[in-house]
């Protein structure tokens, strides 16, 4: 897996002109993130989602469909310093 930030795997991690970060504490690795953006989530070997290398091939709204998609809010966008998902 080519993760984009290996420092900081679940961000915060600039894609395109969005902010991406995941809460690896509320993560439970229910994977629902990948489906909307398989080119920017995947879940490593503790099941807790990462953003990939890819990232920046899914375009917005797929990186905010999956923010949406997961059932614990773990997935955290920001667009100019403010926070677009979860509303």
């Amino acid at each position: 897996m080519n993760v984009k930030d290996p420092s900081k795997p679940s961000g915060p991690t600039e894609v395109g002109k969005l902010t991406v970060e995941i809460n690896r504490e509320t993560c439970i690795g229910a994977s629902a993130c990948i489906p909307p953006a398989e080119k920017t989530f995947a879940l490593d070997d503790e099941a807790k989602a990462i953003v990939l290398a890819t990232a920046e091939e899914d375009n917005e709204q797929a990186l905010m469909d999956a923010a949406r998609a997961c059932p614990v809010q773990a997935i955290k966008i920001m667009r100019d310093g403010k926070q677009v998902v979860p509303e």
